[in-house]
């Protein structure tokens, strides 16, 4: 009997099934619910999947072909009850087809600025010519608005409201709102709307987009969006999806496409949330790190693998929403990205900056953005350095035997009784279906406190408890027996899944020592320890301790601050005064590139171990070490 590997995205689950069943009945054995409401017969047409790899799956059948469009047909989409899985396959749930959603973390925390956003309308009521008085209609309009703004000859203008003012001016009896992107006319509207203007703060993760939609006036955020990056399917990580991108401009330009699309959704729907007519948003102001960055503007990204890793531009880049595509909000509205540090530290590293206001602190500040990759800054006011470590997607749940984004039924905390029972949480609060990320922390650190494995992760034989058992795989410990969960599986974790999460807390542990060291600092040195991103915001800090994932700073210095890279973006969107900030940030923070460190195999190897080989660095943890036999 042949079985395969399939992967559901965006929950990021694997499973083992056999060759020939129907994708749905994949999905079934993995614990995963697809829209089905016919049930499998291929009348309802809801359980839509998309899957890129066609020769992998069964060729598309006559039901296919009426129940779904040729535009989906060429992108890829399939029913799943009636498409067949012959080889390994990554197969993508679109978001109509999920019956759950995933836990992201969309809200930050948020510093109040001054609001003074690089947008501007300028309502004027203008006097019509005459045969006494024919100044043409452009300069009409432009003298009158810098009257209002008492400057002169400085403003200039988009040549597609040129093609329009004639009619727009007359209809509107020549009281008309003007539409200012700093310095330049970007659009007219007839009569006042100056009370409605509206921006976009954009944060493209490598797993998720988070879009919040600001007023301009207030600076209030009125309703947030979220969705999966749909780059997913070509990657989990950024490398898997720059070599992709580096094999063909064709690529290329489908991942940009993806996103473009991905981002256009998210518009419609945040402005459906707080009733918002589109056309009244003028500006998003975008970050990401810098393959995202590349990705989405449809810049070659191939450079930002290969050493020295240089990406193609650092600077802030602002250009019109049509020439990307983004068609859910006013045409001739700009789109900004914010400036890059450098080749894997990008705009919203800069963005965590802002937010977390690193760059005014008189004490030293440590932050940890954790995620596939994760960005770590260390400084104040007078210095910051910066560095980036490939963690890995072990947080996300891959490479985790029973690992799984944070969706419904993911167990998220799991705690160890001193009979060794487990006691754990799920999203939803329904039956478990596997692990996420803030879990396979918990279980490591806690059967690390409780004797079940050793300081180099090793399970300890001595220990006779039911939960530990051997299996084809080698020994796993229990954590949902299969008469508990929703897929009659047990929920395990593995020798393996312990290594892959100790070389994902090694190398985000060796990015913050190396930087320490650095600026000469220890632990007590730092007056406050940042956790941002959506992973960030559910681990337990005293087991990201435990295990060594973070230095040994005291907890009540710990801050999670959630998505600072989105709320840096809303600050940048209504205050021309923090983009000159992210400007000057961007030449003056200094990167350090880890793998160029002289230290870093030996910190690295020195961080395996649970929490470190150099225990003397976790006194805390001291108390939890056991002596084995």
């Amino acid at each position: 009997m042949s079985y395969l590997t399939v992967i559901f995205e965006p929950d990021g689950k694997r499973v083992r099934v056999e060759a020939g069943i129907t994708i749905l009945q994949a999905a079934k054995e993995a614990g995963i619910i697809i829209r089905s409401e016919c049930g499998g017969r291929g009348v309802c047409g809801k359980c839509k999947v998309i899957v890129k790899n066609a020769d992998a799956i069964s060729e598309i059948s006559g039901i296919e072909r009426k129940l779904l469009s040729q535009r989906e047909i060429e992108e890829g989409y399939r029913l799943s009850c009636q498409t067949r899985i012959f080889k390994d396959v990554v197969v993508m749930i679109p978001l109509e087809s999920r019956v759950e959603t995933r836990k992201m973390e969309v809200h930050g925390v948020e510093r109040r600025v001054e609001i003074n956003p690089i947008i501007r309308k300028i309502y004027v009521e203008l006097k019509e010519p005459t045969l006494s008085d024919v100044k043409p209609d452009l300069e009409r309009l432009l003298e009158a608005v810098e009257e209002r703004l008492g400057i002169r000859g400085v403003l200039e203008f988009d040549f597609n409201v040129l093609r329009r003012l004639p009619e727009i001016l007359r209809s509107s009896k020549w009281n008309v709102t003007a539409i200012l992107w700093g310095n330049r006319l970007i659009d007219v509207e007839p009569g006042d709307t100056t009370n409605e203007i509206f921006g976009m703060a954009v944060d493209i993760g490598t797993s998720k987009i988070v879009c919040h939609l600001v007023d301009l006036k207030s600076g209030d955020t009125l309703a947030v969006g979220s969705m999966e990056n749909p780059q997913i399917l070509y990657g989990e990580d950024v490398i898997s999806r720059i070599t992709y991108a580096s094999s063909s401009n064709h690529n290329l330009d489908s991942l940009q496409k993806l996103v473009v699309d991905g981002i256009n959704k998210v518009f419609v729907e945040v402005c459906q949330k707080a009733g918002v007519n589109p056309d009244k948003v003028y500006e998003a102001v975008v970050v990401g790190n810098t393959a995202m960055h590349h990705l989405f503007l449809g810049i070659q990204p191939k450079y930002l693998a290969l050493s020295p890793y240089t990406p193609a531009v650092k600077r802030s880049i602002s250009l019109m929403a049509k020439n990307l595509n983004i068609n859910q909000m006013n045409s001739r509205g700009i789109i900004t990205t914010l400036p890059l540090i450098a080749g894997f530290v990008g705009a919203d590293a800069v963005a965590d900056i802002l937010a977390t206001g690193i760059h005014e602190s008189e004490g030293n500040v440590l932050l940890v953005d954790i995620g596939t990759n994760t960005e770590i800054i260390v400084g104040n006011r007078e210095d910051m350095i910066c560095c980036s470590c490939a963690s890995g997607p072990a947080f996300e749940g891959v490479h985790i035997k029973d690992g799984m984004k944070a969706v419904t039924g993911a167990i998220e905390r799991i705690r160890i009784t001193r009979n060794f029972e487990v006691e754990y949480e799920t999203i939803g609060g329904v039956k478990p279906r596997g692990l996420c990320g803030s879990a396979v922390i918990d279980v490591v650190a806690e059967m690390f406190k409780h004797g079940i494995i050793d300081c180099h992760g090793k399970f300890n034989l001595s220990v006779s408890i039911p939960r530990l058992k051997r299996t084809e795989r080698g020994f796993e410990f229990v954590i949902a027996w299969r008469n508990e969960t929703a897929t009659g599986r047990e929920i395990t974790i593995t020798q393996k899944d312990i290594r892959e999460l100790q070389l994902a807390k090694a190398a985000i542990y060796t990015g913050c020592s190396i930087l320490m060291r650095k600026k000469n600092l220890r632990e007590y040195d730092i007056s406050t320890l940042f956790i941002a991103g959506a992973f960030g915001s559910y681990i337990n800090p005293e087991n990201a301790k435990i295990i060594g994932l973070i230095p040994d700073i005291p907890t009540e210095k710990i801050k999670f601050v959630g998505n600072t890279a989105v709320m840096g973006a809303k600050m940048a969107l209504i205050s021309k005064e923090v983009r000159q900030t992210a400007e000057l940030l961007s030449k003056l923070v200094r990167y350090h590139e880890l793998a160029a460190d002289p230290d870093f195999h030996s910190e690295f190897i020195n961080a395996i171990p649970i929490p470190n080989r150099i225990i003397d660095r976790f006194p805390s943890v001291k108390k939890y070490i056991q002596s084995f036999a």
